[in-house]
């Protein structure tokens, strides 16, 4: 964890159209366009090694972080959901562009020592996210039209024309995903998440991805990127049910779930999955288990540049 040493620390609330930003040192706001010859002006009257914090909002403030990034900044890209409880928990009523921007500086400032300094991500990262996302919209709209388009025999023709240019599409950015993936360098580990029951290539490509991102310490700094660490609230002898905490991608989520489902039904995961039923567990909460195993053991093959091994004794172990 990097301690600030800059006395110049900067919120940045970041829109389509514009950047409203708060200079805590000089407790000054101001309004420039969203646009990257707007904001390198801005970033080269700012003192060296300012530390700026940004909301994640989108894509729209990828270029304010590139850019400060790239000037030697020490650029910090917050959880939306965290600055909305910071918030709350300091009582501040008013949500306005001007508000926020304060309020980012003064986050900043109090959580300097826990929070990350961003890094850009490889490049090639962005195009198979990019990808991946544009594939989940169009599966998403091909549902619809499916489902709403189902009881109408006038538009059966129709429709059929219409699945069939859906298909095309789809095969389209697999292949293109095929490609960036052979650029990026990352083939061989989507060759060995495919490997294990129930991952296909659209999820062994969504873990490689992911796996390329940055430096993981463990298979719990993994699972908790892809929002399937499990959130507790227990309070003296109380002990809730644990849920995920859904802080990573969630078409990731639903890939690995899709995985589970099929694993399940593998003479190699049967026994894991049904352990968990034996307990008492709901199939949607064994499925969830079974995800995570199965994003541990990509994660273990990925950082061991190891080959998939399936050992039917140790696939009904209930640790996960």
């Amino acid at each position: 964890m990097t301690i600030l040493t800059s006395p110049t620390v900067i919120g940045v609330d970041v829109a389509k159209a514009e950047n409203v930003i708060y200079r805590e040192d000089l407790e000054i706001t101001q309004v420039i366009n969203n646009a990257r010859t707007s904001v390198g002006r801005w970033l080269k009257t700012l003192p060296a090694q300012s530390s700026i914090a940004l909301e994640a909002t989108n894509l729209y403030h990828l270029d304010t972080a590139d850019l400060a990034h790239g000037m030697g900044h020490r650029v910090y890209v917050v959880d939306p959901y965290r600055v909305s409880h910071y918030r709350e928990s300091i009582g501040q009523r008013a949500k306005t562009d001007p508000c926020d921007a304060r309020l980012l500086a003064r986050y900043l400032t109090s959580e300097q020592h826990r929070l990350r300094v961003w890094s850009p991500p490889p490049r090639h990262y962005t195009e198979l996210k990019r990808l991946l996302n544009k594939r989940a919209q169009l599966m998403k709209a091909r549902v619809s039209i499916m489902l709403s388009w189902s009881n109408e025999p006038l538009l059966e023709d129709l429709l059929a024309y219409g699945l069939e240019h859906f298909k095309q599409l789809d095969q389209a950015i697999q292949e293109l995903l095929r490609k960036d993936s052979q650029e990026a360098g990352i083939s061989e580990n989507i060759r060995r998440c495919k490997a294990i029951e129930g991952i296909g290539e659209l999820t062994a490509t969504g873990l490689a991805t992911t796996y390329m991102r940055g430096e993981f310490a463990s298979a719990d700094a993994f699972i908790a990127f892809l929002g399937m660490d499990l959130k507790a609230k227990d309070s003296g002898k109380k002990h809730s049910p644990r849920h995920l905490s859904k802080k990573g991608d969630g078409e990731l989520r639903r890939l690995a779930h899709n995985a589970a489902m099929a694993a399940c039904r593998s003479p190699v995961w049967k026994p894991f999955y049904e352990s968990y039923l034996a307990r008492g567990l709901a199939r949607t909460q064994a499925l969830v288990i079974l995800a995570r195993k199965l994003c541990r053991v990509a994660f273990a093959l990925m950082k061991n540049q190891s080959e998939y091994q399936p050992n039917l004794r140790l696939q009904g172990s209930p640790a996960t």
